[in-house]
């Protein structure tokens, strides 16, 4: 293992594919005619506080999370399943994935009469497991990242004949996935720039084959998490690199690495790769839910969080932010917004120690309340050896505009002789 965490090149550079002989535009504008019934043509919803708060031109919103089954990965996994012999379609087919590639294989199944079987990572979300059994596949859970699934669906595809339809790598994926950038052209003819979450590759590599085919000048850029920042490694030393460990909440690009087919479109095709937080993924879920009225994954929002962090600089440029998908359970969102509300300062928790438990818990909220603020949450805590023995503890969440005003709401319940402030967020 290298000394940045990563494998050694798993891939000599020789034996990997040209671009061309991956995808075309051709290939793309076929995929589109065989998807033109099957999926929805997503909207692009424009942008001025984004562009205000980036810098660019204009800032147009590719909703992919408003896509048939809830992303873009249904576009490729009907696109290549569409293609199948009708031996294959016999046998059935088999695939792995973080939750979107398994909906789309589901329900592209579902639409072609083709029995599925979904092998999904321990992280995949319930509901995104639900969803793919709700579609008619059977799911199978196994192993702690992507790889693993990945290797385990391999193994069923040999054991029972089943085919393996690949999330990435894969050109008639690819081609699919590439639809959205033919209807970026059409909805955003001032394009300039394109942001992009990747995984594995596949999506940014058919949107970038339509873009550089149309007009090499275009930027695209993609978007990985710091915690699974394979493709730019890649890119620099020329070989694949596999990273040795995966630690990110956007399970959606929670891949290890790109394949010969994704990394030879890559490699050729996408002119940059950024890394964001989860953290700032977090504040990009959140403002995409308060401005945008949109409910996002982590990985749907990573472009929006590059577009945020200054990441890539945009300075007076027509940007394209792919939303990618929208595939999260409510408890996980409402957890991803309060990080992303602390983040931008107008969110806290803080201890309290109050006396006449819960008498005073009027005084509590009426304070929070005279001073502008709103509770979120307030709920008694487990007795720890720093605690003041004469008063309970308490653990409040207090919502506000920003940090001098959530500073004001905590001094003003300190202030209060029933109730002391221990430690808080803000500290």
């Amino acid at each position: 293992m290298s000394s940045d965490g990563s494998n050694d090149g798993i891939s000599d550079a020789d034996e990997i594919p040209a671009a061309e002989e991956v995808v075309t535009l051709a290939d793309v504008e076929a995929a589109r005619n065989r998807l033109e019934d099957v999926v929805h043509c997503t909207p692009l919803d424009r942008s001025t506080t984004f562009a205000e708060r980036s810098g660019a031109a204009s800032v147009g919103l590719k909703l992919e999370n408003m896509q048939r089954t809830g992303s873009f990965k249904i576009r490729g996994a009907y696109n290549a399943m569409a293609q199948l012999s009708p031996a294959e379609c016999e046998r059935g087919v088999v695939a792995s994935s973080a939750g979107n590639h398994a909906q789309g294989v589901a329900f592209a199944g579902q639409l072609l009469d083709i029995e599925t079987t979904i092998v999904v990572p321990e992280v995949t979300p319930s509901a995104k497991r639900e969803a793919t059994r709700g579609y008619g596949a059977e799911v199978v859970v196994s192993g702690d990242i992507y790889e693993r699934s990945y290797e385990h669906a391999l193994d069923l595809a040999d054991e029972d004949e089943l085919t393996f339809v690949h999330p990435f790598n894969d050109e008639r994926i690819i081609a699919g996935q590439g639809t959205v950038g033919l209807e970026l052209l059409e909805q955003f003819p001032e394009l300039d720039t394109v942001l992009v979450s990747i995984g594995g590759g596949g999506l940014i590599s058919g949107i970038a084959t339509v873009l550089k085919a149309h007009d090499p000048d275009f930027r695209v850029v993609g978007v990985q998490p710091e915690g699974a920042f394979h493709a730019k490694p890649s890119l620099e030393r020329g070989e694949i690199h596999e990273l040795s460990d995966v630690n990110t909440v956007a399970e959606g690009i929670a891949d290890a690495r790109l394949l010969e087919k994704s990394f030879a479109v890559v490699r050729e095709r996408v002119d940059d790769v950024v890394s964001v937080s989860d953290r700032e993924m977090s504040v990009a879920v959140t403002l995409l839910a308060e401005r945008a009225k949109t409910v996002a994954e982590t990985a749907g929002a990573a472009p929006l969080a590059a577009l945020l962090s200054g990441a890539v600089d945009v300075e007076g440029e027509n940007v394209a932010v792919v939303v990618s998908g929208g595939n999260v359970n409510l408890a996980e969102h409402a957890e991803l917004t309060r990080t992303g509300r602390m983040e931008l300062g107008r969110y806290a928790e803080a201890r309290l120690g109050v006396d006449d438990w819960p008498t005073v818990l009027d005084i509590l909220a009426a304070t929070v309340e005279r001073h502008g603020a709103e509770l979120d949450v307030l709920e008694r805590a487990r007795r720890t050896a720093a605690d003041d023995p004469n008063r309970t503890p308490v653990i409040v969440g207090v919502e506000g505009s920003g940090p001098d005003h959530l500073s004001d709401v905590l001094n003003a319940l300190d202030e209060r002789d029933e109730i002391s402030v221990g430690n808080s967020t803000m500290d």
